[in-house]
């Protein structure tokens, strides 16, 4: 004997949040990659240009583990885009420092960033665009804001390396 699956009664928010996440992180690395860099990249440069910020503030903003935050850094000074200096305000601490070429490449990754959302957003008629926009900031500002600690703790996806 075969179970019945249970009914569903709301839409599977789960499903189309992850999947159009999923889609437009894969529009994005391909568009970023066309240019050597990788998300995590233009992240880093983006964030580190609009204020002095160290490569533990820039791992929390990136939502990235230390391991990940060097290989990117490791990244970025070999391309000649950043690079690792003393702060001005704390001789103890290091910060991560974008270079002028460093900003000019931030500035063309943003441009690109900027059109993978404008063709995401583009897709809907303008009344819907705004909408969806309105709604996602107040879930992520409200019932979304904080993730819950459980014994098994959901883990992010990810990208398949290449």
């Amino acid at each position: 004997m075969t179970a019945m699956a249970p009914a569903r009664t709301e839409p599977d928010l789960s499903y189309l949040l992850d999947h159009s996440s999923h889609v437009l992180r894969t529009q994005m690395a391909a568009r970023l990659a066309e240019i050597g860099l990788t998300a995590r990249m233009h992240c880093v440069l983006v964030h580190a240009l609009e204020e002095e910020r160290t490569q533990a503030q820039l791992a929390e903003i990136g939502d990235m583990d230390k391991t990940t935050m060097v290989v990117t850094v490791d990244a970025l000074e070999k391309a000649g885009l950043a690079e690792r200096r003393p702060s001005s305000t704390d001789r103890r601490a290091r910060i991560i420092a974008v270079t002028e070429e460093g900003a000019q490449v931030a500035a063309r990754s943003q441009r690109i960033v900027d059109e993978v959302h404008r063709g995401a957003l583009g897709s809907l008629p303008d009344e819907e665009r705004e909408v969806l926009v309105r709604a996602l900031n107040r879930l992520v500002t409200g019932h979304l804001e904080t993730p819950v600690e459980g014994p098994h703790t959901a883990r992010r996806a990810r990208q398949a390396a290449k």
